[in-house]
């Protein structure tokens, strides 16, 4: 059997990416055969494509989440039969691709409501969003959170999340159309335009306190402003770099006893685990309606042109690369 799949050559812009035929093997003990039904991408993704999180070797496959049907079972494997729909994310990458062999127990079984597009677009961001509200900082009751971007895909499964859990959800977006969907996914509060004040927002709507914590993707000098706009003793979290590196922070920024956290994901999902009870925890969550809108879809061969949409930042919701 041939398939297709995408190989990057070497860190940089997209014209790094080629897309090949494959051969698949069959699995191999402990293994699964999957056909891709649909593959997500994350702004993980793009730090793999340039070289800000390197890839042990190059050339390399890249992509983190994926979603489908069992082809082929390997030895061994007992939990899984051809046929059932699964997903998986988290480490190893190289979701690139229309067929994959991978560890059964990497595997995640589908409940029949959730789609292979659901599941591809809202997994890792789902296992991501646990960790974030129950492990990183525990959201509860009464919290009074600060997400940036939270019309976007990680961002808008966050605020739905955080709603459930009874907190007060302030969220920044880039354009009065991403506040429409940001408020439908539940936010409280919208801090509108990149430039505007978010520092002063944030206090004058919590008061002159600040929120007891911040998640920010956005990076670049964006980090600095969510210290600022939390709590004494809350916590700013930076989970990514979408506006660029983010610059050296001075300690005094944390006065009087505010922490930063900068937690990964795919190091969290390096234990099996705490990959099997975040990934069950965000299928759960999916089920009830946590999820990532899709803003858009490509086949796999275009994936040069969804990097540069993501990029762009046009896009709201997820991105998905379909074979």
């Amino acid at each position: 059997m041939t398939d297709q799949i995408v190989v990057l050559n070497s860190p940089g812009d997209v014209t790094q990416f080629q897309v090949e035929d494959q051969r698949v093997h069959p699995p191999g003990k402990g293994e699964i055969q999957i056909r891709h039904h649909a593959i997500g991408t994350n702004f993980l993704d793009v730090y793999h494509r340039k070289g800000i999180y390197p890839l042990p070797s190059y050339p390399a496959v890249i992509g983190a989440e994926a979603a489908g049907v069992v082809e082929a079972v390997g030895p061994g494997v007992e939990s899984f039969k051809e046929g059932d729909n699964i997903a998986y994310a988290g480490p190893p990458v190289g979701a690139y691709c229309s067929t994959r062999n991978i560890a059964a127990d990497r595997a995640i079984k589908l409940p029949k409501v959730i789609s292979a597009k659901t599941a591809a677009s809202s997994l890792l961001k789902g296992m991501t969003a646990y960790m974030l509200l129950t492990k990183t900082f525990h959201v509860r009751d009464g919290s009074c959170v600060l997400v940036h971007a939270s019309a976007g895909g990680l961002g808008s499964m966050l605020v739905r999340w955080a709603k459930s859990l009874n907190a007060t959800v302030i969220g920044t977006v880039s354009s009065a159309e991403k506040a429409v969907l940001a408020a439908s996914y539940g936010a409280d509060h919208l801090v509108v335009g990149r430039g505007a004040d978010i520092v002063a927002e944030v206090k004058r709507l919590t008061g002159g306190n600040g929120v007891d914590v911040a998640f920010d993707g956005i990076g670049g000098d964006m980090l600095v402003k969510s210290i600022r706009s939390v709590r004494p003793f809350g916590m700013a979290v930076s989970i990514g770099q979408a506006a660029g590196p983010v610059p050296p922070v001075a300690v005094e920024e944390l006065r009087p006893g505010k922490a930063l956290s900068h937690p990964s994901i795919m190091a969290w999902c390096a234990d099996i685990d705490r990959y099997r009870e975040a990934a069950q925890a965000a299928v759960r969550a999916m089920e009830t309606g946590i999820v990532s809108q899709i803003g858009a879809e490509y086949s796999l061969t275009d994936v040069a042109t969804a990097h540069e949409e993501m990029e762009s930042g046009r896009s709201a919701g997820s991105i998905l690369l379909i074979p």
